[in-house]
């Protein structure tokens, strides 16, 4: 493990996954001091004993970023999550847990990628049900950009009980790229259209390379659920309803 030299380096957790193997390795700073300890992925091949190389750091985003340290992979209902002890809110110590996207990703991505953003709001009405939308994740050099959906479910609307929070929608797709910041018109009728801006721009923009779509959404049989679209592409035929 390279990092023995220079590093302090503890607590190995060993992962097999489909498509390969990995390995989590608690590190940091050499020195006396053991703060901002934290867990390095090392990516190895099709078996364990293939060589191993550096993947990346795994910095949850649900916990403060100081130290994560015996960190350990269980799956539950088919999905991995990494539990670890990491530095709590205060100056305890504390047990984390956060879903992961990846061997080497973990945490709510979809709103933290590049920088932890929300902004955008636009609210939407139909059939009784009120519901507002927003724009998360780092739209200027990122593809992360998306939208987050909040359905209002009644009460007070200061109280974060009255909500139900769901997300991503309307992610990058046909060449498309962080698309977000939206707004939506109804047809006379009754068509809901969203109106949004996205990028060719791979890595991501957040100025003059951005363009401007719409596209019609739909509804779920239960009448109140909105379906936001998949965005198309630049060469496709956009319907036009009444």
């Amino acid at each position: 493990m390279f990092f023995a030299v220079q590093y302090h380096s503890e607590s190995l957790s060993n992962q097999h996954r489909t498509g390969g193997t990995s390995t989590s390795l608690t590190a940091g700073p050499s020195g006396s001091n053991y703060d901002y300890q934290n867990v390095h992925v090392l990516q190895g091949g099709s078996t364990p004993y293939n060589t191993y190389t550096y993947k990346a750091k795994l910095s949850p985003t649900n916990a403060p970023n100081d130290w994560a340290i015996d960190g350990t992979v269980p799956t539950i209902s088919g999905n991995n999550y990494f539990v670890f002890s990491g530095k709590d809110t205060t100056s305890g110590q504390a047990i984390w847990i956060a879903p992961l996207t990846n061997a080497w990703t973990a945490g709510a991505r979809w709103e933290r990628i590049g920088w932890n953003v929300n902004e955008g709001l636009q609210p939407l009405y139909h059939t009784r049900a009120t519901y507002l939308t927003y724009s998360a994740s780092l739209s200027s050099s990122t593809t992360g950009y998306s939208l987050g959906l909040l359905k209002y479910n009644g009460g007070d609307p200061t109280n974060i009980n009255s909500w139900t929070k769901t997300g991503p929608y309307l992610t990058s797709a046909n060449g498309n790229y962080g698309p977000g910041h939206n707004g939506f018109f109804t047809t006379p009728g009754g068509v809901t259209y969203i109106v949004y801006h996205a990028t060719a721009n791979s890595p991501g923009d957040c100025g003059g390379n951005r363009y401007t779509m719409i596209q019609p959404m739909s509804w779920a049989s239960d009448g109140v659920t909105p379906i936001f679209p998949v965005p198309a592409a630049l060469s496709a035929s956009i319907p036009a309803y009444p």
